[in-house]
């Protein structure tokens, strides 16, 4: 359970950091990703967990 909270903790840090480094531009990211249809979003999130898994698998590896 350590683990799984520091890991977690990692990730919250890595997703705030562009929040907290550019806000203006990440505002300009959002509003381009709601232009995005469903179908592009969901490939895109299909590709973002098939590349988390295969950092995790190496990792463990």
């Amino acid at each position: 359970m350590d683990y799984f909270l520091c890991v977690i903790g990692m990730v919250m840090i890595v997703e705030g950091v562009p929040y907290f480094a550019a806000p203006d531009r990440m505002k300009a990211w959002m509003a381009k990703i709601m232009e995005l249809t469903p179908e592009t979003l969901r490939r895109f999130g299909l590709v973002m967990m098939t590349a988390g898994l295969l950092l995790v698998y190496l990792g463990r590896r």
